[in-house]
């Protein structure tokens, strides 16, 4: 499958991709450009799919990619939990599609085509 070099390193593109699906996570929602949202999507699906299988290695698989951010203060709950206690059990019978992506429109300063991300 092709993707989007996103004029980034492998390293760097990689970086920004966990980054960015560390907050879709935590924020559910999240304004970026079409294009790093339509690269994002499969990322945040396997997570989805990851986070429904629910077992230690699934888990584990998980963490390896996703960040080690807090996602509710009072609780105390990471991105991890988030995703596996909360996101996943939402979408416990769908099959996939998981996300949206919203066009907005282009950004002020350069122009750039931008997009919301979502959970459906």
């Amino acid at each position: 499958m092709a993707y989007a070099k996103l004029g980034r390193t492998s390293s760097q593109r990689k970086a920004l991709l966990r980054d960015l699906v560390t907050d879709l996570i935590i924020n559910e929602r999240i304004e970026t450009t079409e294009a790093k949202a339509k690269e994002l999507r499969p990322i945040v699906e396997k997570m989805i799919t990851l986070g429904k299988r629910g077992d230690l290695h699934a888990r584990r698989q998980a963490a390896a990619f996703v960040r080690n951010e807090i996602a509710d203060v009072e609780s105390g709950q990471d991105a991890i939990q988030k995703l596996f206690a909360d996101i996943a059990p939402r979408f416990a019978e769908r099959q996939g599609g998981y996300t949206r992506i919203l066009k907005v429109g282009p950004r002020r300063g350069d122009g750039a085509p931008m997009a919301i991300i979502e959970f459906v």
